[in-house]
């Protein structure tokens, strides 16, 4: 059975532990359906050397450099599997809880979260949770989807009264994440303090930001002037109805300018087609620049 429709999820937070965990791998199942779950985080294995073609060789460890430079055909040679370890960011702030939808930011960034957890570790790339908001939660990659599911539960209650962290967190990552280490976040991105600590570990790290949205944030919402209250920093604003309550942050063009992967996702629709589309895109762009 495979779940194609959001609304057929319910909020994580409403589902006792073995009815989440059988979702979760369902939608991990869709996610790599078709694909070879390597090709969402890399090949995942170690280039060593290239040496000329032999018959019997795969079409697909050419060397399109080396062929293309000698004019003679090659094949890469790889040594060991490599378990690059994934860290899952997931903001879990107030403003991710505000819904105009039957799924919420938050259901989305959480149900997202338990999907990539799972292919990570089928290809045994160690995969940690981390909570992005004021609660704590385990930092050590693990191959264990026991510890998977553990961190991933205090995280699953939705918040209306939880101060975003994501910049620190994202910040204090930094010392522990080696070379080859995947960054994922999940957030709607109204920390203002976020964009600047993607910048900084995106120097180092391969960081993907998957920003989700609420229709709301983006469409008129048909009504007069009003007073607004920002869930995530308490502010009050005016507003009106005849235009978006929250403008396109110019935070988008500053991730993709430092050669982050960027992908927004909505609320009110499916999210697994365009992201397993993302994450195969990703994957065949590595391929061709090795």
């Amino acid at each position: 059975m495979r779940i194609d429709k959001q609304k057929k999820l319910r909020s994580p937070g409403e589902l006792v532990h073995a009815d989440f965990e059988l979702v979760a791998r369902r939608l991990a199942d869709d996610l790599a359906f078709g694909s070879d779950a390597s090709m969402f985080v890399g090949s995942g294995l170690e280039y060593a050397q290239s040496r000329p073609y032999e018959p019997g060789d795969s079409v697909r460890q050419l060397d399109w450099r080396l062929t293309a430079k000698t004019g003679k055909a090659f094949v890469k040679q790889y040594e060991t599997l490599k378990r690059i370890a994934m860290y899952i960011v997931i903001d879990t702030s107030s403003s991710m809880s505000v819904a105009s939808t039957s799924i919420s930011k938050h259901d989305m960034a959480i149900w997202i979260a338990s999907a990539l957890g799972l292919v990570g570790q089928r290809r045994l790339s160690p995969v940690a949770i981390v909570g992005g908001g004021e609660r704590e939660t385990r930092l050590e990659p693990s191959l264990s989807q026991g510890d998977l599911w553990r961190a991933l539960e205090p995280l699953r209650l939705q918040a209306r009264a939880e101060s975003t962290l994501l910049g620190d967190r994202i910040r204090s990552l930094e010392p522990r994440l080696a070379r080859s280490s995947i960054l994922v976040v999940l957030s709607d991105l109204h920390d203002p303090d976020v964009g600047k600590s993607l910048r900084h570990a995106a120097q180092k790290q391969d960081v993907i930001v998957l920003h989700l949205e609420d229709p709301a944030e983006q469409a008129p919402l048909r009504a007069g002037f009003y007073r607004g209250l920002e869930a995530e920093t308490g502010k009050m604003f005016l507003g009106g109805g005849t235009r978006r309550w929250r403008m396109q942050p110019s935070i988008v063009q500053e991730l993709i300018g430092a050669g982050i992967s960027y992908l927004k996702l909505r609320s009110d629709v499916p999210f697994i087609p365009p992201l397993r589309h993302f994450l195969a895109s990703r994957a065949m762009l590595s391929r061709l620049s090795k």
